[in-house]
């Protein structure tokens, strides 16, 4: 039998086109390592294989299915492939193709606010991408429940199958807002292999289990239409059980035999053998070493088919498991160390013969007037997108509170805010959105949640509404306006990316919020990273925090995250030790959100009671709005008590310290040495100063040292923060001053907070011998 038995598409323009852009995605690599000069030394890479996998599954989508508002993240290693298609469809400029991994030329994989081209999601962590199409399909609805948005384009989702194994993908999946998201479809290269092997045994069957036992609508494409009609054949069906319960390695040593070693193995040892072997003896060498390629996720009909079936099913989400050949039609397909494997200069000359190219002028276009440029053209019409209006939220005002007496926790302070935005501008706090993994009445949100209700796709009945012990009132309704999680820190953060984009996807911002315990600030700091990456812009409350939080001991106090905001670009970390400053930090961050060059904040809150009358906010309108400007340019100078003359230090204090900072002030003026009290509101940007001020960045303004560190008087500095002590190391540097840093350095016990602070020697004791030393040196 030979391979008349195939049956190819009608239209053939189509698979042409997917010959090129097989070609594109592999040529744009290869120039970048083999033609390019290469002064480093260093490996640019990419990934030809990768690519290679996903060609059909790219093409069939881009040229047969998507509409110009459908969103798609595409599977990092696939990055060319994207950029083949969209210069194809005249979306990029030819000079871009040997560009890639270079300096201002397409990035190694996608990124939405670094490529020239379109992109619609910025991955290279794996999974994160995946998972940030459900969060863009469940901001998409939230925005159209609340805004006039239109809520009718699909989210997709391309992932490799080794990216399964990535939590963040089953933290998404299980979460139940996620089933109701009918516009969500994730398309799975199943090509069985990982970066370094082959996934063990056939894993694909536990992983469609998990999808359908989420409630996810589940299509398998297994198997292309040359296999399908040898399965019809007498021994077909023998032959369809054995490649069933074929292990992975098995199947993909296959891959690479000739095909006289492939009639031997083929047949394997059960009792369908003897059937197989007479099959096998039927086709000729082609047809036979075709039909073990022909994969179900390479069969363009079967791809556009499943693209449509998931369509209709609109009431949840779909997944589509497209099995593929991971460098298919390469030299190294199915090879289980082909993941960064290269093509040589004469295997890219045979696939230029093999594919109809021309390697002297790689970039060459179909010729005008042909079935391919004209499905190019149409394809390239169809999927032109308006440009997303740019519209500015309404602004925040400076105050929105009657001010703030007695004692007070910062993390109070967050929910009684949101309430007073709610009554001094209504239209601010329409766009507020707050989120939180299922501990938003223990992150002090139960006065908002019971003021604007929790949002869900359709009306849910509460069934504690006449409980009169209920004092959270979980009303869930479509106009709601905090979105609850499960315990999940990834999606909290990867939700709030995506609300924090839709001012550059709609047009129409939304404020996000999210509160998380602030230990598990590292759990998210992965997709925390990727979404501000991706051009989000939000705020996160890491509350509460640090060893303040005693009671609760080691497993909920946080060390590291202080200086983990330092370090997050895109972000200004805040750690407010009063109810003033939170007013208007809290208010600052909004007003920095959902503009270009805007940025995200991280806020760092406490339980801990502090009386305001030691904040000393200044009576007078021109005093106040300086302590206002002071607060959000990092710090300011608190107190200044009187000594000896001669005799003088700076006490630093940074949040829920600054009682213990102060009563060590006065114990040194007691002791006749003057102790000025510096309370800084963020680190992060008194740091950016001191860069800034030494010329080494722009992102900073000096003039705050000079209001903390007068240059004129360089004292000695005792610096105290709930956190680790190299977080606040560099102040000595502003000045050339002696310093010693207090904080947190390991992991903490139950207990009470001054047990705690003396044990870790952040007590007013502990600042008043490191002042003493310092001073007497």
């Amino acid at each position: 039998m030979t391979a008349m038995i195939t049956s190819p598409l009608d239209n053939a323009a189509l698979l042409r086109v997917e010959d090129r852009v097989l070609w594109l995605a592999t040529a744009i690599v290869h120039h970048a390592n083999r033609v390019r000069p290469n002064h480093s030394g260093v490996k640019v890479g990419g990934h030809q294989t990768s690519s290679a996998s996903m060609t059909s599954i790219m093409t069939s989508l881009w040229f047969t299915h998507l509409e110009a508002e459908d969103l798609v993240s595409v599977k990092p290693h696939a990055a060319p492939v994207l950029h083949a298609i969209n210069y194809l469809l005249g979306y990029l400029d030819a000079g871009y193709l040997t560009e890639l991994r270079a300096y201002g030329g397409l990035q190694s994989y996608p990124s939405r606010r670094k490529d020239p081209d379109r992109v619609d999601f910025s991955t290279g962590s794996v999974g994160i991408g995946a998972t940030a199409a459900v969060w863009s399909s469940l901001s998409n609805r939230y925005i159209g429940d609340h805004f006039p948005v239109s809520t009718g384009r699909r989210h997709i989702a391309l992932l490799g199958d080794a990216e399964l194994d990535e939590g963040a993908c089953w933290e998404a999946v299980a979460d139940p807002l996620v089933g109701r998201l009918g516009n969500v479809l994730w398309v799975v290269d199943l090509n069985r292999q990982s970066l370094d092997r082959v996934i063990p045994d056939i894993e694909a069957d536990r992983r469609i289990a998990m999808f359908r036992g989420a409630g996810w609508h589940v299509q398998v494409l297994k198997y292309g239409t040359l296999l399908q009609e040898i399965f019809r054949l007498p021994g077909g069906q023998d032959l369809r059980r054995r490649l069933d319960a074929m292990a992975n390695e098995e199947y993909q040593r296959l891959l690479r035999l000739p095909p006289e070693q492939l009639r031997e193995r083929l047949p394997g040892g059960g009792p369908g053998a003897p059937a197989i072997a007479g099959l096998v003896r039927g086709l000729d060498d082609e047809t036979l070493h075709a039909a073990v390629r022909n994969l179900g996720g390479h069969d363009m009909r079967a791809l556009t088919s499943a693209y449509r079936g998931a369509d209709l099913v609109p009431d949840r989400p779909s997944v589509v498991f497209a099995y593929t050949v991971k460098g298919r039609r390469l030299p190294g397909q199915g090879h289980p160390q082909n993941h960064s494997a290269l093509i040589t200069t004469a295997q890219y000359e045979q696939l230029a013969r093999e594919l109809g190219a021309d390697p002297g002028d790689p970039w060459r276009r179909f010729p005008e007037n042909s079935p391919e440029a004209a499905l190019c053209e149409a394809t390239g019409r169809r999927l032109t997108r308006a440009e997303t209006p740019e519209t500015l939220p309404p602004q925040a005002p400076a105050e929105v509170s009657n001010g703030h007496r007695g004692l007070r926790t910062t993390q109070q302070t967050l929910g009684r805010l949101l309430l007073d935005l709610g009554r001094s501008a209504p239209d601010v706090a329409r766009r507020v959105v707050t989120v939180s993994p299922d501990v938003a009445s223990s992150t002090n949100l139960g006065g908002w949640i019971n003021k604007v209700g929790v949002w869900s796709t359709g009306d849910r009945r509460n069934w504690f509404s006449d409980d009169p012990d209920a004092v959270l009132r979980w009303d869930e309704k479509p106009s709601g306006r905090h979105i609850p999680l499960g315990i999940a820190e990834v999606n909290l953060v990867g939700l709030l990316g995506e609300l924090g984009a839709t001012w550059s996807r709609y047009g129409e911002t939304l404020l996000p919020i999210g509160t998380i315990y602030d230990p598990f600030v590292a759990r998210a700091l992965e997709p925390w990273s990727f979404a501000i990456y991706g051009g989000g812009q939000f705020i996160l409350v890491g509350t509460p925090s640090g060893v303040t939080l005693a009671p609760e001991g080691g497993a909920h106090q946080s060390i590291t995250t202080p200086s983990i905001g330092l370090e997050q670009p895109g972000c200004v970390t805040w750690e407010p030790a009063f109810s003033q400053d939170l007013e208007w930090i809290l208010l600052h961050a909004l007003n920095r959100i959902g503009r270009r060059g805007g940025e995200s904040a991280y806020l760092r809150l406490s339980t801990r009671p502090v009386d305001q009358s030691s904040a000393l906010v200044p009576g007078t309108p021109e005093a106040r709005e300086a302590r206002r400007k002071a607060v959000l340019s990092g710090g300011y100078l608190l107190r200044a008590l009187p000594g000896a003359e001669g005799r003088a230090v700076t006490l630093v204090g940074v949040g829920a310290v600054m009682p213990e900072v102060i009563a060590a002030a006065e114990d040194l003026s007691g002791r006749g040495i003057a102790a000025d009290v510096v309370c800084l509101t963020s680190p992060d940007l008194v740091y950016r100063a001191w860069r800034a001020a030494r010329g080494l960045s722009d992102d900073g303004d000096p003039r705050v040292l000079d209001e903390l560190f007068p240059r004129g008087a360089v004292r000695p500095i005792v610096a105290v923060i709930d956190g680790h002590p190299h977080t606040l190391d560099w102040l000595g540097a502003v000045r050339g001053a002696p310093i010693s840093t207090l904080g947190v350095d390991d992991f903490g016990q139950s207990g009470d907070v001054r047990d705690l602070y003396r044990h870790f020697g952040i007590d007013s004791n502990s600042i008043v011998s490191a002042a003493l030393n310092l001073v007497q040196c």
